[in-house]
């Protein structure tokens, strides 16, 4: 199966969501797009745990949005650079930010998903504010005909506003990853195996 993990927004743990989801499909992991290089990147902590992590198609100075990044970098982001790596049956593709963030002026990570045709798995916080959030990034997928996956929370539990979002959101309810102490690949599979169902992501 692939499949894209995308946010409602930045810091929210899609990665180490997106690195779950691989281990327990033992998919490959593809993130096109990395703003930011002065730490560990996104595709390094993930391939840290075991994943095999596919080189980036582009690697931006600047941790910011990437049409900023790359106008700082003096580079333009190229359609053809985005397309899905050819040969991967199992491949886990992570977004930057949230369904919106702009790529280029005329390109976001929504229209991308759209061209790409992929299911999207949707990482939402449990935090207050989550719900107008989350919904309206499924109604900027809807949008775009993209096909929506599912929600998977992240954090602390918050009954009411998960349901909310399924119901109001008309979205399958996948589960919720606690944050992690550590996060480690046995500890991140334990957790991952806990709060989904891998028929899911088959």
């Amino acid at each position: 199966m692939r499949l894209v993990v995308s946010g409602t927004d930045t810091g929210i743990g899609k990665t180490v969501l997106a690195a779950a989801i691989a281990m327990a499909t033992g998919s490959a992991y593809w993130k096109p797009i990395q703003a930011g290089l002065d730490d560990e990147t996104d595709s390094e902590r993930v391939a840290a745990l075991g994943v095999r992590a596919l080189p980036e198609a582009y690697r931006l100075s600047a941790p910011c949005s990437p049409h900023w990044a790359a106008e700082m970098d003096g580079i333009r982001i190229e359609d053809a650079e985005l397309a899905l790596p050819p040969g991967e049956d199992r491949l886990v593709v992570e977004g930057a930010g949230g369904v919106l963030v702009p790529i280029r002026d005329d390109l976001s990570f929504a229209d991308l998903f759209a061209r790409w045709n992929l299911p999207v798995v949707l990482a939402a916080r449990t935090a207050l504010g989550t719900i107008n959030h989350t919904l309206l990034s499924i109604e900027a997928l809807r949008a775009r005909g993209v096909p929506i996956h599912g929600v998977a929370f992240i954090g602390e539990a918050v009954e009411n506003t998960e349901a909310t979002i399924a119901r109001v959101g008309q979205v399958k309810r996948l589960g919720r990853l606690p944050m992690l102490p550590e996060v480690t690949a046995d500890a991140l599979l334990a957790a991952f195996g806990a709060a989904f169902d891998p028929d899911d992501f088959v």
